[in-house]
């Protein structure tokens, strides 16, 4: 592919980022319900794959590295708790730790004492479902641009999706910030090691990253992002009622649907009457907001497949996880496996890095056409 074919119009774009975090979601919902190891190493490798496949030259883009190593901290410090808390006799037993006594208000505790086998990788399985649930929330926030997910948010939220991107945004400004604080002491040169190198990184890393988000928020509300323009005490009135009773009628409908024992006429139909409500108090509260959008971000087929894509790997490991209970959650003392539709979760999540347009700002695609 040449330069000339990489800058023609329609070969490149951003995809829309509600896109991304439907398929994040989807993704993060199949892994949530396993801990088969295998099962969540396979979609943590679609998730890799995708993120080094689509992921764009902005600094957000370069964030996925820190999750990744969040994820693997997650692994080894669940494994390092089952060590100092999960002691026990029942099983194959490693390594023959002798147990600490505990006060008698901390019963039904143990500290250290025999770590076997079946609580290390009970630790293990753990640790991974929750690395990978990381790992779909980093590429998100790695595929997905902050400030263009601020745009497509309803005008009721506006001003709650301010806050969240810039939330969103501090941890891609440490990736960011680390690499620029990095290459400057390189060049000062100086001492590499110890404490003192390592106080003179974070403290510049943290104060920076701090001061690009708190600018992001200046910036934002420089330009009228979150205001809410004039409402009448009637108009307002209205939308907190209509707000007050869709959070009733979802909660009573959430707990009726979890207790079977609470009438079924206070389950589907009052959350369902709730969730009509709320769509009718958020359209109410979106008219106190006046804000344009420039260029608003297309939804096309590539959204739809990567939406979809999430949708169907999130359908697909509920059912894996409760019509192949011994598939999506085996013991610790058998081999896991996977079974023909397990592995079609696991390998459905790459479809993103194939049916999705490049970003405009690839680092590949630069390279190319520079």
């Amino acid at each position: 592919m040449t330069a000339s074919t990489l800058t023609r119009p329609g070969l490149a774009r951003d995809l829309h980022p509600l896109a991304w975090w439907a398929w994040a979601v989807g993704l993060a919902t199949a892994a949530s319900l396993t801990t088969n190891p295998l099962l969540l190493v396979l979609v943590m490798g679609s998730v890799t794959l995708v993120v080094m496949a689509r992921r764009s030259g902005h600094p957000f883009g370069r964030s996925f590295r820190l999750y990744a190593l969040l994820a693997a901290l997650t692994v080894v410090l669940r494994v390092v708790f089952r060590i100092l808390f999960g002691g026990q006799e029942v099983g194959h037993v490693l390594l023959d730790l002798p147990e600490i006594p505990l006060p008698t208000w901390a019963a039904g505790v143990r500290l250290l004492g025999p770590v076997t086998s079946e609580a290390l990788l009970a630790g293990l399985y753990d640790g991974l479902r929750l690395a990978a649930v990381i790992l779909c929330v980093g590429a998100a926030n790695s595929l997905a641009n902050p400030k263009r997910l601020l745009a497509s948010v309803p005008p009721a939220l506006y001003e709650i999706g301010t806050a969240l991107v810039v939330a969103v945004t501090i941890f891609p400004q440490l990736a960011d910030s680390a690499r620029r604080v990095r290459a400057a002491q390189a060049l000062r040169g100086g001492s590499t090691t110890g404490v003192g190198r390592l106080r003179r990184f974070l403290v510049p890393v943290l104060e920076d990253a701090l001061e690009r988000s708190l600018a992001l928020a200046a910036g934002m509300d420089t330009r009228g992002y979150g205001r809410s323009g004039g409402a009448s005490p009637r108009e307002r009135w209205v939308t907190g009622s209509l707000l007050l009773l869709a959070l009733t009628g979802i909660c009573v409908g959430t707990y009726a649907w979890l207790d079977p024992t609470a009438p079924r006429v206070l389950a589907v139909p009052m959350l369902g009457a709730g969730v009509v409500v709320a769509v009718l108090g958020l359209v109410s509260a979106g008219r106190r907001v006046q804000r344009t959008r420039y260029r608003p971000d297309p939804w096309r087929a590539p959204e739809l497949v990567t939406a979809g894509t999430g949708l169907v790997v999130a359908v697909l490991g509920w059912y894996v996880a409760h019509a192949q209970v011994v598939v999506a959650y085996p013991g610790v003392d058998v081999a896991p496996y996977l079974s023909p539709l397990a592995l079609l979760v696991g390998v459905i999540g790459i479809l993103p890095a194939v049916a999705t347009p490049v970003p405009a700002s690839a680092p590949v695609r630069r390279e190319a056409v520079a």
